[in-house]
């Protein structure tokens, strides 16, 4: 801020000498400094985006399938299709580590990893309930059909947030990984399932790797996830305290995407909306979470 605010001065400065003197080389120069502080400008007001205390961690994100049996399914895949094309675009690293198929066709239910540098704090808006409205390709008359997705996003856990797990609070089981058509991917028992006992939260890795790695990698889901229910709690307790209805994001429709009658994606908090729906789920989601980091500042500002 204060290297902000020298630049504006100097800018001021500048700006006089130019209108004394009209000369060509010190409005170029003052053409130059304006580029400079609006470009610094903008990294400061960005900056201001991401002030949440794991806003710098990698993420965690997990999809599941809604009502709508099969449609459900085959719309986590097209959200997993989305977020992983917004991954690779921006130069994150996007791993799915665990997929369970739908019965028919689909997937029930994901959690992959997106590593690089504040990937949590992008991705944290895409937490809630995501709306899908089209013809079914499943249905013979093709009818219209509603689909619901959650979305969840944590931060990963690094070493300095580690939490403490007692061997005796967790429970390990191991399990053959197949593949999302059923066939065995590995003739061992190298997925690996942990139940967490006094939250019965449980996480599981089955990626073809081997059971260590798949037990590492279990392990470190479960902790970001205990890590997040403290948060949280955290806030539960600082909402109630203020008074506030705290609104819970399992069943709260943050966005729906339209492909019939026409197109149309909007996000029910910020307003955002666009009529390209099909560049949307091609990983084009960047309006929206600028959207959402800028509400969500507002939303703080109000708060504070």
């Amino acid at each position: 801020m204060q290297r902000l605010l020298r630049q504006a001065e100097d800018l001021v400065t500048l700006a006089e000498l130019a209108a004394e003197e009209h000369s060509q080389a010190e409005n170029a120069e003052l053409e130059a400094g304006l580029a400079e502080a609006e470009k610094l400008l903008t990294e400061q007001e960005r900056a201001q985006l991401f002030v949440g205390e794991y806003d710098d961690h990698n993420a965690i994100l997990s999809i599941n399938a809604g009502a709508g049996g099969t449609e459900s399914c085959d719309w986590v895949d097209m959200l997993a299709r989305m977020y992983g094309r917004w991954a690779e675009s921006h130069g994150y690293t996007w791993e799915i580590f665990d997929r369970t198929p739908g019965e028919e066709a689909g997937t029930r239910s994901l959690t992959a990893s997106v590593t690089g540098a504040r990937a949590y704090g992008m991705l944290r808006g895409e937490r809630g309930v995501h709306r899908l409205v089209r013809l079914s390709p499943f249905d013979a008359a093709h009818r219209r059909h509603t689909s619901f997705a959650s979305v969840d996003v944590i931060p990963e856990v690094e070493e300095e947030d580690e939490i403490e797990i007692s061997p005796e609070e967790i429970k390990i089981e191991t399990y053959r990984a197949s593949s999302a058509g059923g066939q065995h991917v590995n003739k061992t028992d190298s997925a690996v399932r942990i139940t967490h006992l006094p939250t019965g939260i449980v996480t599981q890795c089955q990626n073809e790797r081997s059971q260590h790695q798949n037990r590492a990698v279990a392990l470190r889901v479960l902790k970001a996830k205990l890590l997040e229910m403290q948060r949280a709690e955290r806030e539960k307790k600082l909402a109630e305290l203020r008074g506030e209805q705290t609104e819970i994001a399992w069943g709260h429709q943050i966005r729906s995407y339209v492909l019939h009658p026409y197109q149309m994606v909007k996000d029910h908090r910020t307003g955002q909306e666009t009529g390209n729906a099909a560049q949307v789920l091609d990983g084009e989601i960047d309006e929206f979470i600028e959207a959402y980091l800028r509400w969500d500042l507002a939303q703080r500002a109000r708060k504070a």
